[in-house]
């Protein structure tokens, strides 16, 4: 198991500024950084890969569909660009040298239609994949498609719905993520969740109910860990949190208040919290 943290709260672009924050990561006892992709072209990652490597932090990557993209949609020209646009985030990672790429892959966060998925749109999503895990595939690169709560999507709202399309895809670079947030939200149980999806998580992002600081929330992480080490997750633990210090994070995702002292408190906390009730599962 290795234990990561999310440049989220921090930043939404990574760039040549963001270097003393990752040797602070570093220093802290995290294994890796995971970066936000959500303008893939723009970021230095051959520069950023090589003060990583300095710190031997590995890397994973996350990412959401801009407007103008969407795998399940009716326009074909809009499916059309998720797939190139994923595409050039796996040609990012494998430059910055992120193992994984994940997120909801499938759509834009906050795009709700009134009603629920229907095959169509699992079809079309599983035709997307296909051709993103087949890039992806070629990269050596995992994709971590990640359901989200009801709130942000209508398309993917469990770890089962999740499985379903993994299954249908059926290639071993396209995989699922489990968060713990969406999952508190979502699940009727969570260790049922984990076991349920089994090997096809890839990704785990630790994430508390109110994207603070993980242990510091009423999210049951021994339950969490208890089920992870029963399907012999052996992969990354990751902390994403965000917070009112960037308005345009905040705004998308609606987090107006102080919801920890300080990003390092939040790090450092959520990490100590992970190293412990892991080593107790």
């Amino acid at each position: 198991m290795k234990t990561g943290m999310n440049l989220l709260l921090w930043t939404g672009a990574a760039d040549k500024t963001h270097i003393p924050l990752i040797e602070k990561i570093a220093s802290w006892g995290f294994d890796g950084v995971e970066f936000p992709m959500f303008a893939p072209d723009k970021s230095p990652w051959a520069d950023l890969a090589f003060v990583l490597d300095g710190y031997a932090l590995g890397r994973t990557a996350v990412t959401v569909l801009p407007e103008g993209t969407n795998l399940i949609g009716d326009d074909a020209s809009e499916r059309k660009a998720a797939v190139d646009f994923l595409k050039t985030c796996i040609d990012a990672c494998s430059e910055l040298g992120a193992e994984s790429l994940g997120g909801p892959l499938y759509s834009p966060v906050g795009r709700l239609v009134g009603r629920g998925p229907v095959e169509e749109e699992v079809k079309r999503c599983v035709e997307g994949l296909r051709l993103v895990g087949e890039h992806a595939s070629e990269a050596g690169i995992m994709i971590a498609i990640e359901p989200l709560n009801r709130f942000e999507t209508y398309f993917l709202n469990t770890q089962s719905d999740t499985a379903r399309v993994v299954d249908q895809v059926g290639l071993p670079s396209v995989q699922q993520m489990y968060d713990t947030f969406h999952a508190n939200i979502e699940e009727k149980g969570l260790g049922k969740a984990i076991r349920d999806a089994g090997k096809r998580i890839c990704h785990v992002h630790i994430s508390a109910n109110d994207r603070a600081t993980p242990g510091e929330d009423h999210i049951n992480y021994h339950e969490t860990f208890a089920a992870l080490k029963a399907i012999g997750y052996d992969r990354w633990l990751t902390i994403e949190a965000f917070g009112s210090w960037l308005p345009d994070i905040a705004g998308a995702t609606c987090i107006w208040r102080k919801m920890a002292p300080s990003e390092e408190h939040l790090a450092k906390n959520g990490l100590a919290m992970i190293k412990e009730l892991w080593g107790k599962a």
